[in-house]
């Protein structure tokens, strides 16, 4: 089953798809582009996604090869998206409605797949997402819980304060006093 189009697992950040550009340049493979969750290659250059597994693997990637897990895979990458979405966007979107929008079709379809593929809905993958990134703004110690709340479009910092308690076992305070705050990375979250 040869492909000019790989289907990649765990890429978050840029630092990925650099390393998954030289991995394939070095494996004799020269990627035409490589993005989050992908890589393409030249037509007259189709890779049989099982002999590159194992060298992906070895670097924190894996292949896809089933559609459910592509779409899953696709959907975290545009919950990043949403993310900013949220903290830039006047009248932000919901969650469902960007979705929707972004692959478009319905977004019981993505919910479906998303939960049976992931063992989690999205909605949780999402408040998971959230609360990393909570953490993230919290270690800076440049924002307060409302201003994070509300760049996060939480409807208060209480109810921030509670979700954060029930993803962590800890509160916000606690998590502050930490001396090094365990953050998780975006692939590690489901």
């Amino acid at each position: 089953m040869k492909t000019n189009l790989l289907h990649i697992k765990n890429m978050v950040c840029p630092r990925c798809v650099e390393t998954v550009k030289n991995l394939l340049t070095k494996a004799g493979y020269e990627p035409t582009q490589v993005t989050l969750g992908q890589a393409k290659l030249p037509a007259t250059a189709p890779v049989d996604p099982r002999a590159v597994a194992p060298m992906l693997r070895e670097a924190g990637f894996d292949v896809l090869l089933d559609r459910a897990e592509q779409l899953t895979e696709q959907i975290k990458t545009v919950l990043q998206e949403y993310l900013e979405h949220l903290r830039t966007a006047p009248a932000p979107l919901t969650t469902s409605a960007f979705l929707a929008d972004r692959f478009a079709t319905t977004y019981s379809h993505l919910s479906k797949v998303f939960s049976r593929t992931a063992n989690l809905t999205i909605e949780k993958y999402l408040i998971r997402m959230k609360i990393e990134r909570v953490k993230e703004l919290l270690s800076y110690g440049e924002m307060t819980l409302v201003q994070i709340a509300d760049q996060l479009r939480y409807s208060s910092g209480q109810h921030l304060s509670n979700q954060f308690r029930q993803v962590t076992g800890r509160s916000v305070s606690e998590f502050r006093r930490l001396m090094q705050p365990e953050r998780l990375s975006l692939d590690a979250l489901g």
